[in-house]
């Protein structure tokens, strides 16, 4: 055996059907360890178990292959279950590799459904949330949790990757560095690390079937191509696009299947008109394979050696991270070992560039209340009199909690589910309808406790924190910005261009306090962590993909010294940017308490 570190060591490796798991799987094989495999389809587990124990007796391993098919990473009970499974019959486990992910949708936010954002969250943050915290259980002191990320996201809190048409996967991912970071913190007294990687491009089918030609469609249905409209483009993403490289008999009959539903949508279904429609689907899906190969030509262009890694890198990275010394040394770390030289835009900033005229007359503003914390109820009344004072034509405030309804009686108030996509909807049309076009809203999400650790909470606290910080915020985003634009847009989007309007999240505040521990700090950042390279992606589709002057700006306040936020500062700086003070700008993402006063 090469390696005899890892002989009896219990390794759990979840996604290990296929792909990047199965090669990390392999890896921990030959080394000696005992090989923990699940995933959704029993199929490709069948089949890396079998690779599995043929490594294992290729090297003299006593190792052991236990297999989960069904098991998803985001279900509670089944994650419970194969813990427990795994303890009966092997003891402690020694390692949990987060590796399981989702391409989820490869579309710009706007027309991205609220089911898709949230498989994506709840595969990529969630599972890797519970699947850490139900293997403690587990874990002895020695254990390692290693979380594999993405490089398209933050390598640190302050430079922003977006990740165009990605912006679930962003939020997910941008998390997920920042819980293994807190989760580090959290469980060095106990002697287990937890380390996050970023790899690059890494060869794969998902990236090569998926997400490349996927984003490749994405950009000629927003841009158009000759013959077919952006809802047609989106029929031939949906119906041919999975064919490609399959038989090419079987490619054809999809096709014309294609053909025939868009020939029927236009209400001309004669053979002349679908043997037509289905000459332009083809080239569009040529057309679509070019783009896709010039996107991945222009990625190995920004690295060295213009390889990606392939997914034996991954795997040889990723048992290295869990060498006894190196772990050490790099325990609570996010390594960013992509090799993609990734030029962006800087769009943190520490102050709002103001304006002494906030004049908002015959503006419609909506604030969206998604917390009922004293300190925010007091912040959206402050503020709502503020934009009333500067001309607004109405105010509107919408509460997710129905009891808050009452204390925003001053203004234009309904309390709806903040989660209701219909109602959420419903209720911007209805104000755009009655009053006007919106100008801007702008969403508080609230604190959550910076003291409770992340490691011992319930899937349930878990779940409200992903809806409260994640899900809601992406809604509303997603809603404000197609009641802000023209009626339509979601299907032709060359309609979001040159439109205008602001959206503003303020996110959770910085902890408080003359002296405030790693492990806060730590904690407070994981979802601060998720809506930074949230609304970097968001705004790179507003302005580069769609066109539009639409805006989304992350307010957070408080700073590092841990001095309370200013309130002053904090309506200001909103006011300031629903006035258009930062239309000419590039930056979105504004520490608001973090600028000199003097």
């Amino acid at each position: 055996m090469s390696d005899p570190k890892f002989s009896g060591k219990t390794v759990v490796v979840t996604g290990s059907g296929t792909g990047i798991g199965q090669a990390i799987a392999r890896k921990f094989a030959e080394h000696g360890a005992n090989i923990i495999i699940m995933g959704r389809r029993k199929e490709p587990l069948d089949i890396t178990s079998q690779m599995l124990k043929g490594v294992m007796n290729s090297v003299n391993s006593s190792g052991t292959v236990l297999s989960f098919p069904g098991v998803d990473v985001a279900d509670e009970a089944g994650i419970n279950g194969m813990f427990d499974s795994v303890k009966q019959q092997l003891g402690s486990v020694d390692i949990i590799v987060n590796n399981a992910g989702v391409s989820g949708p490869v579309k710009t936010f706007t027309n991205a459904s609220v089911k898709e954002f949230r498989e994506a969250v709840a595969i990529h943050l969630t599972g890797t949330f519970w699947t850490s915290v139900a293997g403690l259980k587990s874990m002895d002191k020695g254990g390692k949790i290693i979380t594999i990320a993405t490089f398209f996201t933050e390598e640190n809190r302050y430079e922003q990757r977006p990740y165009r048409f990605r912006t679930p996967y962003t939020a997910a991912q941008g998390a997920k560095n920042r819980l293994a970071e807190a989760l580090a913190w959290e469980l060095a007294e106990r002697g287990i690390r937890s380390i996050s990687t970023n790899p690059g491009p890494v060869h794969s089918d998902r990236i090569y079937k998926t997400v490349y030609p996927k984003a490749a469609a994405e950009f000629l249905r927003v841009g158009g191509y000759p013959g077919l409209g952006s809802v047609e483009v989106e029929k031939v993403t949906e119906g041919a696009l999975p064919l490609l490289g399959e038989a090419e008999d079987i490619v054809s009959k999809g096709i014309q299947k294609v053909a025939a539903e868009i020939s029927r949508g236009r209400n001309q279904e004669s053979k002349e008109q679908v043997d037509k429609v289905a000459a332009t689907v083809s080239g569009a899906l040529t057309k679509i394979q070019e783009i896709a190969e010039k996107i991945q030509n222009n990625t190995s262009k920004m690295i060295v050696d213009s390889e990606f890694l392939t997914q034996e890198d991954v795997a040889d990275m990723v048992m290295n991270l869990c060498d006894e010394k190196i772990s050490k040394l790099i325990n609570g770390r996010v390594i960013p070992n992509d090799r993609v030289f990734y030029p962006v835009k800087p769009i943190v900033g520490t102050a709002v560039q103001g304006t002494k005229d906030h004049n908002l007359a015959d503006k419609v503003i909506i604030i969206t209340a998604g917390s009922s914390a004293a300190k925010d109820i007091a912040r959206v009344i402050r503020l709502g009199k503020s934009i009333q004072a500067a001309g607004a034509k109405q105010v509107i405030v919408l509460a997710h909690n129905q009891a808050d309804s009452k204390v925003y009686a001053e203004f234009h108030s309904h309390s709806l589910d903040l989660l209701d996509e219909d109602a959420l909807r419903r209720i911007f049309n209805t104000a755009r309808t009655k009053f006007g076009q919106i100008g801007a809203v702008i969403h508080f999400t609230g604190d959550y406790d910076y003291t409770s650790p992340l490691s011992s909470m319930s899937r349930k606290q878990w779940d409200a924190l992903i809806e409260n910080f994640l899900y809601i915020p992406g809604l509303v985003t997603r809603e404000a910005v197609n009641a802000m634009a023209p009626e339509g847009a979601v299907q032709e989007p060359s309609k979001y261009k040159g439109t205008n309007g602001y959206v503003v999240i303020v996110g959770p505040d910085a902890p408080v306090g003359k002296k405030i521990s790693g492990i806060v700090r730590a904690r407070s950042d994981v979802f601060r962590g998720a809506l930074r390279p949230y609304t970097a992606t968001v705004n790179q589709e507003l302005g580069d993909v769609l066109g539009s002057n639409m805006r989304l700006y992350l307010v957070l306040a408080g700073n590092t010294e841990g001095a309370e936020p200013n309130p002053t500062t904090l309506d200001t700086s909103i006011m300031d940017l629903i006035s258009g003070a930062e239309q000419r700008g590039n930056e979105a993402i504004f520490y608001v308490d973090e600028a000199r006063t003097t």
